[in-house]
């Protein structure tokens, strides 16, 4: 982590008598405050980032580092460090290994001199195995609908996913619900048609949400 260090100043402080029964004083020495730490805008936003994944806004979090990737200002180890975050966040509850593959590869091959490099490679063989395994998968096509909405969905076809849950009335658990409410497919407006789904939000917050796209 980069950071601006505050220089230390001491203070001198002396008093001469000005009744004639006072002697000089002392002089008097101020310790100095302690060293300020001050974060750079890229230690910011990364603590950003990982607040929200804390609040369980996994998809806003990857779309403010979407963001800081087009930061000119961004050095390359900076770059390199927000793609893979990214490419983790993805893979994880962002449900996107497609998209989690392709940061890995543009780490490797744009900043292949990265402190990252090293892990993105060997993060890269597992997430290109379960790519793999799941392209295989909707390759067979011996799932249920449901099952197929699961794969789409954590492949990172997320448009596919939603026209299939539409298009065969699925109700996917909570957590799919929540990830389509952040990413904007679902909406909570009650000028909105169509089916409604419950959904319970991180905090705790209830909402009935529908496709954004209807009464519109």
């Amino acid at each position: 982590m980069r950071t601006f260090i505050a220089v230390s100043a001491i203070a001198i402080l002396s008093a001469c008598a000005t009744g004639a029964n006072d002697g000089p004083r002392e002089p008097v020495t101020v310790d100095a405050p302690p060293s300020a730490v001050v974060p750079d805008t890229f230690d910011l936003a990364m603590g950003t980032v990982d607040q929200l994944v804390l609040a369980g806004n996994e998809q806003t979090a990857i779309d403010r580092l979407t963001q800081l990737l087009g930061s000119p200002d961004l050095s390359d180890e900076d770059l390199a460090a927000t793609l893979y975050k990214r490419a983790e966040l993805r893979h994880g509850s962002g449900h996107d290994v497609r998209g989690a593959m392709t940061d890995i590869n543009e780490l490797l091959n744009t900043y292949p001199d990265s402190a990252q490099a090293a892990d993105a490679a060997a993060f890269g063989t597992s997430v290109q195995t379960e790519l793999d395994a799941l392209q295989a998968l909707l390759a067979g096509g011996d799932q249920s609908p449901t099952e197929e909405f699961y794969i789409l969905f954590r492949l990172g076809d997320h448009q596919e996913a939603a026209d299939l849950m539409l298009a065969r009335g699925l109700s996917p658990e909570n957590g799919y619900v929540v990830d389509m409410f952040q990413m904007g497919y679902l909406c909570d407006d009650e000028s909105l048609t169509g089916p409604g789904y419950d959904m319970t939000e991180p905090d705790g917050t209830v909402r009935t949400v529908r496709f954004c796209e209807f009464g519109k």
